[in-house]
């Protein structure tokens, strides 16, 4: 056996050879050590500590700003998010090979041999537990290149099994004269979204000013519509057939390029069902627009209407070609084109579906309609020169490479989330997340929440380097309260939009210190967290740490007189009390109400985190 075994246990061991035994004989294999996983999980408990001086706004806090590795805040947020998240939204490193990539305090060089299993490792570690946090309609983008689209739509597939939604294409600039292989600028990144069951994009609500009621139908206001679709009688021979006004006996015949988007009763076989209502029906219930004063020709025989199809004088749908194209001698045949009569009450939805192409802002209103994405809604986006600037005009800081634009991420958070909503994003960068979310809020009123995850990308080179402190907070802090910067045409000032952050770094404890090294600061941050979206500081000086809504939460640090008098006067208001105490016992043998219910610290804290002191 190899060395490598050496120091592990039995128990170990075994379930090793248990996880293999269970290992997929199919898709993503990648070199992972699952003994080494587990201990990163299980050897410490993750905590958080409040840095009053670096945080925005007045308590309690809404939002969250924390300085770690992302691992880490995922193992704590699980403890106290797990589906609470709507959106997750990350720009996880693209693994180029250009110092993009920090494993273990080190770049990642492009030729390294295990390049990509260290890629995906870092990635599987933290999808997994991301998984935990979304709501039952929640939903996660991941932004990525092309150096790894392949491992991680696979990668994805195994971790968020059955979510996927689609991908995204965005266009991240102009264009370059870079081609340096292959003679290719590559000028798209890709945006992946997998969601749980109950997630549905908002898409954007359809005009209604087209939809008028001229003739007082009582089924309400109408559009008039194409009754045909894009497909040709090669294509679509059933939907290929001749319609007739009943009211004025005209035919008209159906254009073989493009046919009618409704079945025929006459075409249909006995047991065959469709989900739509058929031509026939439609003529029925008046839904078929038929042409007002329409100009009409009829053919006496055959030879007659072959001539007018030479001269191009016939209804330009009948040729030469035309199947049985002697049905139409005799018959008074129409030029104009029937169209569909649609009611704004039958529509199925009131809003247009979100396309996958995300259109650049600068893209030309004509240029659009080449696209034919009337019927979609499109997320516009700026190039990521957009988010360099504004980046610069917030933070003074050019060393930030690439950040997202503020355009893009605001496009995908409008459409997924409600006003309520929290939004995650544990490879935050700059900040373009936390700052989407505040302008989103100021937009429309909302009070959507963020938690940032930034960490210091610190290496053995750059020791003193912290991302998290000198760039994402200051940046955040100027969206909050407003910032001005130099422009050619002088001094610029930015209204600041709002809100607040707390800003949290994470520590660790070794699982058999906790139980002496767990602070009462941590505890209440943590318990605030698990039961509210807000959090204030600890304030020592109360025996009680408590919130004033219902269920009433608290926190109560030492078990004495003072203590004991306090949580009994509040148990007596009849209001539901959850008390967390390292002496619970002691407690219930003061108390009595059965309105309060006692909680053992930090045992509470560790069963939800996942592990035993």
């Amino acid at each position: 056996m190899s060395p490598k075994y050496d120091d592990y246990t039995r128990e170990e061991l075994i379930s090793l050879l248990k996880q293999r035994d269970r290992k997929p004989r199919f898709g993503l294999i990648w070199e992972r050590d699952e003994i080494e996983h587990d201990r990163s999980l299980n050897n410490d408990f993750v905590t958080l500590e409040l840095v009053p001086s670096f945080s925005i706004g007045i308590e309690p806090y809404s939002n969250l700003l924390i300085e770690g590795d992302n691992f880490d805040a995922l193992r704590y947020l699980r403890m106290t998010h797990t589906g609470r998240v709507k959106c997750i939204y990350i720009d996880p490193p693209f693994n180029t090979g250009n110092k993009d990539f920090i494993y273990n305090d080190r770049f990642v060089d492009k030729d390294d041999t295990y390049k990509h299993s260290k890629w995906l490792e870092y990635m599987y570690q933290r999808l997994t537990l991301a998984r935990d946090l979304l709501a039952e309609d929640g939903v996660i983008f991941v932004s990525i290149g092309d150096d790894e689209l392949g491992n991680l739509s696979v990668l994805m597939g195994q971790v968020f099994v059955g979510m996927k939604v689609g991908v995204f294409v965005w266009r991240r600039r102009s264009g370059s004269n870079d081609a340096k292989e292959w003679f290719l600028s590559v000028d798209h990144e890709y945006i992946l979204c997998y969601a749980n069951p109950g997630f549905s994009f908002s898409g954007e609500a359809k005009d209604k000013s087209a939809y008028t009621n001229p003739d007082g139908d009582p089924r309400g206001p109408w559009d008039n519509g194409p009754l045909n679709q894009g497909k040709t009688a090669k294509q679509r021979k059933e939907s290929y057939y001749p319609i007739m006004n009943p009211r004025s006996g005209v035919w008209y015949p159906c254009d073989p390029d493009s046919v009618w988007r409704f079945a025929s009763e006459t075409r249909l076989k006995p047991s065959q069902k469709i989900r739509t209502k058929t031509m026939e029906q439609l003529i029925r219930e008046e839904k078929v627009i038929w042409p007002q004063n329409d100009t009409t020709v009829q053919y006496n025989s055959i030879q007659e209407l072959r001539a007018a199809i030479d001269a191009g004088t016939a209804p330009h749908n009948l040729r030469h070609d035309t199947p049985d194209l002697e049905f139409w001698v005799d018959k008074l045949i129409g030029y104009g084109k029937p169209r569909y009569k649609r009611h704004w009450s039958e529509l199925k939805r009131s809003e247009k579906p979100l396309s996958t192409w995300i259109l650049p802002a600068s893209t030309k209103k004509e240029d659009k309609s080449i696209l034919e994405l009337d019927d979609v809604e499109i997320i516009t986006s700026g190039f990521t020169v957009e988010g360099t600037s504004l980046l610069h005009k917030m933070v003074g800081n050019k060393d930030f490479p690439y950040p997202k634009p503020l355009s893009l991420i605001s496009g995908l958070i409008k459409q997924s989330t409600g006003p309520d909503d929290m939004v995650l994003d544990f490879f935050a960068g700059s900040g373009t997340t936390g700052h989407a979310v505040l302008a989103l809020n100021e937009e429309d009123g909302g009070n959507r929440r963020f938690i940032l995850v930034t960490s210091t990308e610190a290496t053995k080179e750059s020791p003193s380097k912290n991302v998290c402190r000198d760039i994402t907070r200051i940046r955040l802090g100027s969206a909050i309260n407003g910032y001005s910067y130099n422009s050619s045409d002088g001094q610029k000032t930015v209204d600041g939009l709002g809100g607040d952050f707390a800003y949290l770094r994470i520590t660790r404890i070794p699982i058999d210190q906790v139980n002496w090294n767990l602070k009462n600061e941590q505890v209440w941050l943590a318990l605030q967290m698990i039961y509210r979206d807000t959090t204030s500081p600890y304030q020592p000086e109360k025996p009680l740490q408590s919130t004033g809504d219902e269920p009433t939460l608290v926190y109560v640090p030492s078990v004495n007189r003072e203590t004991v008098h306090s949580l009994t006067d509040l148990a007596r208001k009849k209001i539901e009390v959850v008390a967390y105490s390292w002496q619970p016992g002691v407690l219930r043998q003061h108390i009595y109400e059965a309105n309060i219910t006692f909680e053992q610290i930090p045992k509470a804290l560790l069963d939800l985190f996942g592990v035993s002191a």
